[in-house]
């Protein structure tokens, strides 16, 4: 039993977090989260559904025709921090002395190929003129300009890319025009949630971001309108505070800071099913920020969103015409059979290998809890050594076999069938899901009651020097979305740019 002071609960009650909570979280620390079992990677024909282009004008068409009466949204993580794009260059600052040093020589001693190629193709940068015009009158030295460049790019002093989101970064130059991925993402979703010159977007973003956000559309906002053609209706939200998870020693004790406050950290990028639930359109297209193209780059991009999209209005069409039968009671057997195909070939549900031998009452309650769930198309990009979880067959603690997103951390490496298994994913997860987040009576789900808590994360992290264990959610589209149904489908690798590192930047797909 955990004894907390009374300034504990004070610390509780400020962010919204119940005893229970944290108690059910130490006990998470103490049980240890159990991986998952993998039966099979998820392949073409077994789990990933491939079209051709025939049936791509299909399903575009059913987009287009049913778009005007729907509601749209784009919903896009936007949290992420610049930091770790540059680390690279940070390290730089913190080593390089041009007036100890060539930059040659240092270059070659460090071997650092991100540092090599940033400054080997310098000029292509998007910010590069910008920069440069910031610090030509401090310098003429070759070496100690690309210093001054790198500390101009990041330090507080100058243009302070270190600090900012990733989505408020310069990504793209059209001629003089500097464009972040923040402009991108409402160029892109302007051809594809727009309705009638309407567009809705949202981004999770950093409370202290807020008013940087708020600037750039300021800034960008009439050049935006005119290229464009429409209206933007643009919100915000932040991850709150009580989906913060509880810190803990090695020994599981709840781990306290200097002035002997309870340690909460963030809850890692599952938190955002919060936000996820609180949106209230019919089909949600999600994408992360920073995974972006040039406007002559987006064409298939936004040519596979509606595919996407088209493949979620085709299955919902039957979804809500089945419920409504079931509900109603109005089917015969050969319906009855109907319902549990179309299960299986297109939502690529497995039922348990008894069903048959339920009584018709208990089938027709485990039809219609089937069909009452949201619903995720994931765009699957063949795998090219990109990091990142991929698409795999899953059984669970009660033996049931659904399609799930993996990442490596749920995998047991030590265990040679498991880690086998994983290796022979042959596509992986870019992140590129349309959502069906509301039923046949155009109810919304609550999201919140389709999370598997068990597929969270348990990592090693410090603090002050202490080591601590640190509990990370159930991933937005690992965990947080383990009990929907799913349909995996196959899309290019041209639809997935994402900027991970600054040197990124200089891929065609970023290249104006």
């Amino acid at each position: 039993m955990i004894e907390f002071s009374e300034k504990d609960y004070l610390q509780l009650t400020g962010k919204g977090i119940t005893k229970k909570k944290v108690e059910d979280q130490i006990k998470t620390f103490i049980e240890g989260i159990p991986f998952v079992q993998l039966e099979a990677p998820a392949v073409v024909n077994n789990g990933i559904l491939k079209i051709s282009s025939k049936k791509e004008k299909v399903f575009i068409d059913k987009f287009e025709s049913t778009k005007n009466e729907v509601s749209l949204l784009k919903f896009v993580p936007a949290s992420g921090a610049a930091s770790r794009m540059f680390k690279s260059l940070f390290n730089f600052l913190d080593s390089y002395h041009p007036d100890q040093e060539g930059l040659d020589i240092y270059l070659a001693s460090s071997g650092d190929k991100v540092l090599i190629k940033f400054f080997k193709e310098i000029e292509k940068f998007p910010f590069y003129d910008l920069v440069i015009k910031r610090i030509k009158e401090k310098t003429s030295a070759n070496d100690e300009a690309r210093y001054l460049f790198v500390k101009e790019m990041l330090e507080e002093s100058g243009l302070n890319y270190g600090f900012y989101p990733k989505g408020l970064l310069p990504f793209h130059k059209y001629e003089d025009d500097l464009v972040t991925p923040f402009e991108e993402h409402l160029a892109e979703g302007a051809a594809y949630v727009n309705k009638k010159q309407e567009a809705h977007l949202h981004f999770t973003i950093s409370e202290q971001h807020k008013s940087l956000f708020d600037s750039e559309w300021n800034r960008i906002k009439n050049r935006v309108l005119k290229t464009t053609d429409t209206n933007f209706h643009i919100a915000y939200s932040y991850q709150k505070s009580s989906t913060d998870t509880i810190a803990v020693t090695p020994e599981n004790e709840p781990f306290r800071n200097d002035d002997n406050t309870l340690l909460f950290r963030p809850g890692g990028h599952g938190a955002l099913i919060e936000n996820l639930d609180e949106q209230n359109a019919d089909i949600i297209f999600i994408k992360n920020i920073d995974n972006v193209a040039t406007r002559s780059g987006s064409t298939e991009i936004i040519h596979y969103k509606k595919i996407l999209a088209g493949v979620l209005l085709k299955v919902q069409e039957k979804v809500f015409n089945y419920a409504s039968l079931l509900e109603e009671n109005k089917f015969d057997g050969e319906q009855l059979e109907a319902m549990k195909s179309f299960l299986k070939e297109k939502l690529n549900v497995r039922f348990a290998e008894n069903f048959d031998g339920f009584t018709l009452g208990e089938q027709i309650e485990i039809l219609k809890d089937k069909f009452h769930r949201p619903i995720r198309v994931c765009g699957m990009v063949k795998n090219e050594g990109e990091p990142g979880g991929g698409p795999y067959w899953v059984r669970d603690r009660n033996g049931n076999v659904s399609l799930q997103i993996v990442e490596s951390a749920q995998v047991d490496m030590s265990n040679k069938r498991q880690a086998a298994i994983f290796k022979e994913a042959t596509h992986f997860n870019p992140v590129d899901i349309v959502c069906g987040v509301k039923d046949h009576k155009g109810d919304k789900f609550n999201l919140l009651n389709y999370v598997n808590e068990k597929q969270g994360f348990i990592t090693q992290k410090t603090k002050d020097g202490k080591d601590l264990k640190a509990l990370e959610l159930p991933g937005l589209w690992n965990g947080g979305m383990a009990y929907w149904n799913t349909i995996f489908l196959e899309v290019p690798s041209s639809t997935f740019n994402p900027v991970k590192t600054v040197i990124d930047l200089l891929k065609p797909a970023h290249q104006a």
